[in-house]
């Protein structure tokens, strides 16, 4: 590195924001939420910067459609509490696709994105619907490659 270049970082207004779908049915969860978590946290981008919210939004579609391998269905279990005594509450991922298949896939992207104030803020770029509709088509989304 030449004497007295710097590092270039990201600023927060100068990152471009584009938009990208997803199909998820007959994708594996796991496989399926990696890429978007590497594009929500823009991992994919050359201006990516730990500490600036570079990434991009993420339209899911078709979420209550996604595969999971082995016993899953039965065995994954979805834990949330009302915060009273006793208060717990558990649900079997067959139950919670019912219930709330986007849900799903939520709380597994957010898994992947960092613990803070950053990663709330990428969580919100992520809109996940049940269906195969979504009423983004203003933004003109491009499909985004998921391998697996």
């Amino acid at each position: 590195m030449k004497a007295g270049s710097k590092t270039w970082n990201a600023k927060p207004g100068e990152v471009e924001r584009r938009w990208f779908v997803v199909d998820a049915e007959g994708k594996t969860l796991g496989r399926l939420a990696v890429p978007i978590a590497d594009t929500l946290r823009g991992k994919n981008k050359p201006e990516y910067t730990p500490h600036v919210d570079t990434g991009d939004f993420v339209i899911v579609v078709n979420a209550e459609k996604i595969a999971v391998t082995g016993k899953k269905l039965d065995k994954k279990i979805y834990y949330r509490h009302s915060g009273y005594p006793g208060g717990i509450r558990k649900r079997t991922l067959r139950e919670q696709l019912e219930r709330r298949p986007t849900e799903v896939l939520r709380k597994a992207v957010k898994g992947m994105l960092p613990r803070n104030r950053l990663g709330r803020a990428q969580i919100t770029k992520l809109k996940i619907y049940a269906g195969p509709e979504h009423p983004h088509e203003a933004q003109s989304p491009k499909p985004l490659e998921v391998t697996g």
